[in-house]
């Protein structure tokens, strides 16, 4: 059984698609808009540094668990009630977060946030497709589409630069009441109706994946305080690499897995899905370490320090826009490993920060490469991650690259805010000197697993490898 859609007529499809391209950019920019909030939020709710990466690994890590349950859900209640509800969900639990009284309660809305973007991201992408049947408007549609959701990020963080200046750090979450309640009111009469069909959905693969996660998240950021080798470490890290070892297990033997493994097999999409893990986490360790390092050590405000991270944005759009023309004629490892060292030299570039370091004699150059590397790195990995598969397998190969740079974020912040409070502690130095310390010690790691993920990269894409198979 299929699911029945009627298809908005004459100019409500691109209204249509205006609702949809919100949606999605309030989906996005929710990953980076508590970045520059994050230390007046630290003061007001009087939370430790260990706990800090929690406020943004519970969104990135709710919407990568969840993320391909979410693709079953809109395929089972429909795409217009999936979206619908999703909005709805986004705006309650942004609403929680903004009036959190503790740091519970923040942690609590912004995972709440991560499972309704779950929701909404899927819905989307298929109400696009099933909205501009003509592959020229269909192009342009994923065209604006696309265009809106990459300018997510430094929307984010120039949003939240300036609310939290001028409205305070609350309004970063309360602004998305508002831009759900407008995408409800439009939404309710643009979106295209249909029926979903029955199509199976596997909760407890779903529960699996998002606990799995949660558990090494956990164990990552106690180490901070407790120790690689302490128990409240190790126990919580076994037991999500266990909970991840079932959640395999049971896509193997599931009749309608949420992720069939068959599209893990291939080495080369296997490859590409590493490289957007591993590019994630330069990206969004830089984003905690500098916003802290613009505003406790040189002393930005919020609105300066959005405005500081413009030149990463812009780098990381110019050269995805490079690579997209680039890897029609060019294998993609030849994009893809590169990209990664080029990231890696910028974070290296990192390790030299000290508390008298120039924004415009390290940090921007730094920047600046870390954005040209990741942006090498995107475009070709999801390209060779979503061509050459089974047309019904092509929304879960894309999901799963989705899924994948959330899970880069989640644990790569997790592990990066620990790394820099274990070197904080142990540095002798000044505060501010200490503080820049673990910073550059944490972009130093990183830097690291970008060169060995490099050349597994270089070695796994098969040298015939494009994107357009």
């Amino acid at each position: 059984m299929t699911s029945t859609v009627t298809a908005p007529a004459g100019t409500s499809r691109w209204v249509a698609l205006g609702v949809i391209a919100v949606a999605q950019l309030m989906v996005a920019l929710d990953a980076t808009i508590v970045n520059v909030a994050l230390p007046t939020a630290q003061r007001a709710l009087d939370f430790d540094d260990a706990q800090r990466s929690w406020v943004i690994t519970a969104y990135t890590l709710s919407f990568a668990g969840l993320l391909l349950l979410g693709g079953r859900l809109a395929d089972r209640v429909g795409r217009r009630r999936a979206m619908m509800t999703g909005l709805v969900g986004f705006a309650a639990s942004s609403a929680l977060a903004g009036a959190a009284p503790s740091f519970g309660v923040l942690v609590a809305g912004r995972a709440l946030q991560g499972g309704f973007a779950a929701m909404m991201a899927p819905a989307a992408l298929s109400l696009i497709a099933v909205t501009f049947t003509e592959p020229r408007e269909r192009g342009k549609a994923f065209g604006i589409f696309g265009a809106v959701a990459s300018s997510g990020a430094v929307t984010g963080l120039l949003l939240g630069g300036a609310l939290t200046e001028y409205a305070g750090w609350r309004w970063c979450l309360y602004v998305n009441v508002l831009i759900a309640a407008g995408a409800l009111l439009v939404g309710s009469r643009a979106l295209p109706r249909g029926d979903g069909y029955p199509a199976p959905v596997d909760v407890i693969s779903g529960v699996l994946a998002t606990a799995g996660l949660a558990a090494v998240v956990y164990g990552a950021s106690e180490a901070a305080t407790h120790g690689w080798s302490s128990a409240r470490v190790l126990v919580p890290g076994l037991t999500g690499l266990g909970l991840g070892m079932l959640f395999l297990l049971r896509q193997r033997l599931a009749a309608h897995p949420l992720l069939p493994l068959s599209i893990l097999a291939d080495r080369s999409r296997a490859s590409a899905y590493l490289a957007t893990a591993t590019s994630v986490i330069g990206t969004f360790g830089m984003f905690l370490m500098l916003t802290y390092h613009f505003q406790v050590v040189l002393g930005y405000s919020p609105l300066h320090t959005g405005v500081a991270f413009l030149p990463l944005n812009v780098a990381v759009i110019a050269s995805s826009g490079l690579a997209s023309r680039l890897m029609t004629s060019a294998p993609a490892r030849v994009l893809v490993a590169p990209g990664l060292l080029v990231a890696a030299v910028g974070l290296t570039l990192l390790t030299r920060l000290s508390p008298d370091s120039g924004y415009a004699t390290l940090i921007l150059p730094a920047m600046v490469l870390v954005g040209l590397g990741v942006g090498m790195v995107f475009t070709p990995s999801i390209g060779v991650a979503t061509s050459g598969v089974d047309p019904r397998m092509a929304g879960v190969a894309a999901a799963t690259a989705n899924t994948a740079m959330q899970i880069g974020g989640s644990v790569g912040t997790a592990v990066l805010n620990t790394i820099a409070i274990d070197a904080t502690s142990g540095f002798g130095g000044s505060p501010a000197a200490a503080i820049v310390h673990g910073f550059a010690t944490a972009t130093g790691w990183a830097a690291v697993v970008l060169v060995v993920v490099a050349a597994v990269v270089a070695l796994g894409l098969d040298a015939r490898a494009h994107t357009h198979r």
